[in-house]
């Protein structure tokens, strides 16, 4: 009887102990499926984020300090709070006498005079009346469509009255009158046309099944395959040329900045219409010289494209850590913070309303990023030798500190543990900026070349041949530098349209030095035209 309770309570022992086992194996899983749903559920929350959210990566405003170096030396979001408070949101200076003249000033003006008919006469006792002055009653802005006009060239033939008539002058001579050049042979394409199609296109984003549209509204029924061709042909002719010279300027700067983004192109040779390709943009840095910004189409992101296109290159490259740029020979890598802090800001958590939970490592890491920018805000208007030397005094202790921060961060959290690693993995290249004061401590400028190219895409969707694909890097390269220059891209690609048909540069490269987007040679209409403005104007603090 005893051993039959001794066996029964084994058994009972060994069940307890095979629940517990499996109690804790269904916990552990329990702890993993609500990890998981926090970390999808923080993924959803930053996905709405990102696209229904406010697009400013700008740090809110919110209670507290982060002490990240002791009491005595804080990154402080409270001192930023106090600053901003000082600016009254949404708010403008009072209309004063005169903003509208000013606004219209470089607009040609007509004036509509109303006068009385001839046979008008006194209300009271019909005596003809005097006229005795005039009053301005109002202004208004008159909006004047487009119209087409044909231009046909008829060239005169001239001959000589004497010569053919006597002994002396046998023979007869014929001078026929010069005639421009045109921009496409047998074509009813102009540089007026070219320019407009081109300008629509890759300044506005208008694609050009919607610019048929509008041409044939004005009475042409000028398809979308015709405007490819002639921009395509007009890009190989006349904007190649420009394009290479830019580019031999480009590889004489010491400091270069690049990213990707990519591209799809239909009729590639032995790909799938849905591949996807790239266009790289290379620029140089504000402090190197005049803007230079070029794209480049490829079929892959291999980094042999960039080693190809900087090849002679010799310096800092400012990019992401994508990998290809290793690379690229002779050059310093110097990455990019502007990159890294939204690697942190992903990290951040968010509550239930989307708004950030303070406190996080992901807040803290973010504020290291803040410390660095804010403190490059106050060296904006220093020559580079001061910019280093306040660099390597206030900016390297900030940096030890981060970096001796990441290394004791210990997370489960995917999104964390990507910027940590990030951070470890670059060490060295986020540090280079402090080799030179010219070099920038994001990669911003070149978002900020490459966000055209993207609007663009999203209304064209495609290239349809590779040959459009290679156009629209070098109408890109030609416009984002014109406008970078402070040039008017349609009157600036007017005036190459219409002069360097006329031009043998292939035997003289040195011709289009004067057509380059940064040449004093240029005419002023090709300058952007600026509104003008008052002495407070420029001083507002908010805005309507």
């Amino acid at each position: 009887m005893q051993a039959n309770l001794e066996q029964e309570l084994l058994g009972l022992r060994e069940l307890e102990k095979k629940l517990r086992q499996d109690n804790e194996i269904k916990q552990k899983r329990i702890e993993a499926l609500e990890r998981n749903v926090e970390a999808l559920t923080q993924a959803l929350m930053q996905a709405a984020k990102q696209r229904f959210g406010s697009s400013s990566e700008k740090t809110p405003l919110g209670n507290g300090q982060l002490y990240l170096f002791g009491e005595d030396a804080v990154i402080s979001l409270e001192e930023e709070k106090i600053e901003k408070q000082t600016i009254r949101a949404h708010s403008r200076l009072k209309r004063k006498n005169g903003d509208k003249e000013r606004l219209i000033a470089d607009i040609p003006l007509e004036v509509v005079e109303c006068v009385l008919n001839e046979d008008d006469n006194c209300d009271v006792c019909s005596s003809p009346l005097q006229f005795i002055g005039k009053k301005t009653v109002r202004t208004e802005l008159e909006y004047i469509p487009a119209r087409l006009k044909a231009s046909q060239y008829m060239r005169y033939i001239y001959k000589c009255s004497t010569c053919g008539t006597t002994d002396a002058y046998p023979d007869a001579v014929i001078k026929k009158a010069p005639v421009p050049a045109p921009v496409m042979p047998r074509s009813l394409a102009s540089p007026t046309t070219v320019s407009w199609i081109m300008y629509q296109k890759y300044a506005m984003a208008v694609p050009l099944y919607r610019q048929e549209k509008e041409w044939l509204r004005m009475g042409l029924a000028l398809t979308r395959s015709n405007m490819s061709n002639w921009v395509i042909q007009c890009t190989s002719s006349w904007l190649k040329p420009i394009y290479n010279r830019m580019h031999e300027k480009l590889l004489t700067y010491d400091i270069i900045m690049s990213d990707e983004t990519t591209m799809q192109c239909n009729k590639e040779k032995g790909r799938k219409a849905s591949s996807t390709s790239y266009l790289w943009l290379h620029r140089n840095g504000e402090s190197t010289g005049p803007p230079v910004i070029l794209f480049e189409y490829t079929q892959t992101r291999s980094g042999e494209n960039a080693k190809q296109f900087l090849n002679g290159f010799s310096g800092y490259l400012v990019s992401d850590a994508y990998a290809g740029y290793e690379k690229v020979e002779n050059i310093t890598r110097c990455l990019c913070w502007a990159h890294l802090r939204r690697y942190y800001l992903e990290a951040i958590p968010l509550d239930g309303s989307k708004k950030e939970i303070p406190g996080s490592a992901g807040a803290i890491g973010r504020a290291y990023c803040d410390k660095l920018f804010k403190l490059e805000r106050q060296w904006k208007y220093l020559s580079p030798k001061e910019r280093k030397q306040k660099r390597l005094e206030q900016s390297i202790p900030v940096l030890n500190a981060f970096f001796a921060w990441a290394e004791k961060v210990y997370t489960n959290q995917e999104p964390l543990k990507k910027a940590i690693k990030y951070t470890l993995n670059h060490k060295e290249y986020f540090t280079n900026f402090l080799l030179d004061g010219r070099i920038p401590l994001s990669n911003n400028l070149s978002e900020n070349s490459i966000r055209s190219v993207a609007i663009a895409r999203k209304n064209y969707l495609f290239s349809d041949t590779p040959q459009g694909a290679e156009a629209n890097a070098l109408v890109f390269s030609i416009i984002e530098t014109a406008v970078a220059n402070g040039l008017d891209p349609y009157e600036y690609l007017v005036y190459i349209f219409k002069n360097l048909p006329n031009l043998d540069f292939y035997n003289r490269l040195e011709i289009l030095d004067d057509y380059l987007p940064w040449s004093d040679k240029l005419p002023d209409i090709c300058r952007e035209k600026k509104t003008r403005k008052g002495p407070e104007e420029g001083k507002q603090t908010g805005c309507a």
